[in-house]
């Protein structure tokens, strides 16, 4: 729902003051979608969408660290959307690559204290795409304020066979006991070991399925889907989100 700019005045600190002393989320998770219907909708070329999706990325961030959330993961390239045409992955590793040599000289990541990680089949990447990850993770790696995961070829089936690679690896080469595998041992081989499961995930767009993002760390994540497509994202729109989440009791099977 779009509200005309002197409602949405009145709205937002009504919003805060709703969300602004309730509990938040440790870790966001975010599956940015609607990016492609957001430019046929305004009438642009499809890449313009995908370029106003990457802009919007940086107010999310801004947004998430002014409530001091910690973790957030960002859905930023599938294994799935290597289906897509050649030329529009081709815009999309550029976008992503644009990104991160961004992220390097970008003084808020410095002052913030981001620590930025790449996480997904590395191997797939571009070696361009592989050697501003390294720089930029080793340029981060210090940084202990807040995280940022960026999923890049990344599927959560894909993780889960690369985990029960490496435990098999381990179990055939004697190195690991088959009796000593449990589920905290089988989350220290996933992409996001060491760091907390999400709390809560958002996904963008008005579709309602997580599209394999996370599926092992989800089990108790609160879902949160909004009709907004990704570009058109707003501030309000995040702290409904937030709203929501506080609103919810989270048992964890109790």
């Amino acid at each position: 729902m779009k509200l005309p700019n002197l409602l949405y005045k009145a709205y937002e600190p009504l919003l805060w003051s709703q969300i602004k002393g309730g509990p938040r989320p440790h870790h966001i998770g975010l599956i940015v979608d609607g990016n492609r219907r957001f430019a046929k909708g305004k009438g642009l070329a499809q890449n313009d969408g995908h370029n106003a999706g990457s802009e919007k990325l940086e107010d999310f961030l801004r947004w998430c660290w002014r409530l001091d959330i910690k973790i957030i993961t960002l859905y930023g390239f599938s294994t799935e959307n290597y289906s897509r045409s050649d030329d529009e992955i081709e815009y999309l590793m550029d976008l992503i690559l644009e990104k991160l040599k961004y992220f390097q000289v970008d003084p808020v990541i410095k002052e913030e204290k981001v620590r930025i990680k790449v996480i997904g089949r590395k191997e797939n990447l571009s070696d361009e795409m592989n050697e501003e990850i390294c720089k930029v993770e080793e340029m981060t790696r210090d940084h202990d304020r807040f995280l940022l995961n960026i999923a890049i070829s990344y599927g959560g089936r894909a993780e889960i066979v690369d985990a029960v690679k490496k435990i098999a690896t381990e179990v055939k080469s004697g190195d690991l006991d088959i009796d000593l595998i449990d589920e905290q041992l089988f989350g220290n081989y996933l992409y996001t070991e060491g760091i907390r499961d999400p709390d809560l995930i958002i996904r963008t767009s008005g579709e309602e399925r997580l599209s394999g993002f996370l599926l092992w760390q989800s089990a108790y994540s609160e879902l949160y889907f909004t009709e907004v497509y990704w570009p058109a994202f707003r501030m309000i729109d995040f702290w409904r989100a937030i709203r929501v989440y506080q609103q919810r009791e989270r048992r964890y099977g109790r």
